[in-house]
């Protein structure tokens, strides 16, 4: 897919962005063809120091969502600076994108009142930490701290352990999807209307709705939803197992990929006692009928027991490494891994194909104010 050809080819995207959330969601606009002109503090975006590891002189973590972007330094605290931003954003912005702490746009005059009031054809996107409204409106927020406030984090580990974060940032990145929802929404609600508008996402409002299906127990029940480990809390047994050289997830997820399970493990009678017979019951039975599964995972390896279950129709998957996953053939099939011009790694990258089509990396992220004089002058 050439740029000229990509879905958002023209439009053009500020980014007010700085570590995940919001970079995340340029990094998406970008991949889909749109111009992204990140706009960054004279210091640069801090994630461009996380690390090590560096590639390229950057934190690999900025280059990994930083693509496709022109980088402008400005200081926005200088009037001038400032004024040349809202004139480029005035005369050639589609979409503003913004995660700054709370208050900050507005007191800058880059609120969505003030530019909109200048072109009411922006879609001005606010990435914030919890929410536009309500008493914690005002705090920032970051991934960690939305799992916990959000509940993630209660959810996520072993029982009577400690609380867990999910490795990867779920809430920064699953905001920024949201964003762009949002930004794609308004730009085909503006091709009717000719007007733009503010779209509001937020880390709370996605740790939130992460927890839909545990809400919904909770809410049902009046009990709170507990830590399964690798299970799921209404599925049984749907979990990972040890096996003799490593885990392997099952997803036995009804009745009949159950009594298929039973059969590949040796013991058809399981299927038939009235304590496993439906997923209920199973559920009420799970800690008796995992102990005895368990007992029988760990006598074959994960490439033994796949093959058997693979054979019986029975969904399962080895836990892989972050190698493993790379290095495997449906990775390599898919493309997945794309090389990116002028990066010295290749990144993993959009996970969308149109009309068979993965969307490919035109550069790769921006040295800092690289684009300042050719954009602001």
């Amino acid at each position: 897919m050439t740029s000229a050809s990509a879905p958002l080819a023209g439009i053009v995207v500020v980014e007010l962005g700085h570590s995940v959330a919001a970079p995340c969601a340029g990094l998406v606009l970008g991949d889909l063809g749109a111009e992204v002109v990140k706009i960054e503090k004279p210091g640069g975006d801090d994630a461009r120091k996380w690390g090590p590891p560096f590639l390229d002189g950057a934190a690999a973590t900025f280059q990994a969502i930083n693509r496709n972007k022109r980088s402008v330094v400005c200081e926005l605290r200088d009037p001038a600076q400032r004024a040349r931003l809202v004139d480029f954003i005035v005369e050639r912005a589609d979409v503003l994108l913004q995660n700054l702490r709370p208050g900050q746009v507005d007191e800058l005059g880059l609120g969505a009142a003030a530019l909109l009031a200048k072109k009411p054809a922006l879609i001005y996107c606010n990435v914030g930490a919890f929410g536009a409204r309500g008493p914690l409106a005002g705090r920032p927020g970051y991934d960690p701290l939305m799992q916990a406030f959000g509940g993630v984090m209660s959810v996520v580990g072993e029982e009577g352990r400690p609380p867990v974060r999910v490795g990867p940032s779920i809430i920064d990145q699953g905001t920024a999807l949201w964003g762009v929802v949002g930004i794609l929404s308004a730009l085909y609600r503006r091709r009717d209307t000719g007007k733009g508008g503010v779209v509001d996402v937020s880390l709370f409002e996605t740790a939130a709705a992460w927890m839909v299906m545990h809400a919904a127990w909770y809410l049902c029940t009046g009990e709170i939803p507990t830590r399964h480990g690798s299970g799921q809390s209404g599925i049984v047994p749907y979990k990972a197992y040890r096996t003799a050289d490593g885990d392997l997830v099952v997803a036995a997820g009804n009745d009949g990929l159950f009594e298929r399970l039973c059969i590949v493990l040796g013991h058809p009678e399981w299927s038939e006692k009235a304590a496993y017979q439906t997923n209920p019951d199973r559920v009420k039975n799970s800690r008796t009928l995992y102990a005895l599964i368990e007992a029988e995972m760990a006598r074959r390896s994960n490439a033994e027991w796949s093959a058997l279950l693979d054979a019986a129709g029975v969904p399962c998957a080895p836990v892989q490494n972050v190698a493993q996953m790379l290095e495997h053939p449906q990775m390599k099939a898919l493309g997945l891994l794309q090389p990116v011009p002028g990066s010295s790694k290749p990144l993993i990258g959009l996970p969308i194909s149109f009309d068979g089509e993965r969307p490919l990396p035109r550069s790769a992220s921006p040295a800092l104010g690289a684009h300042t004089k050719e954009i602001l002058g």
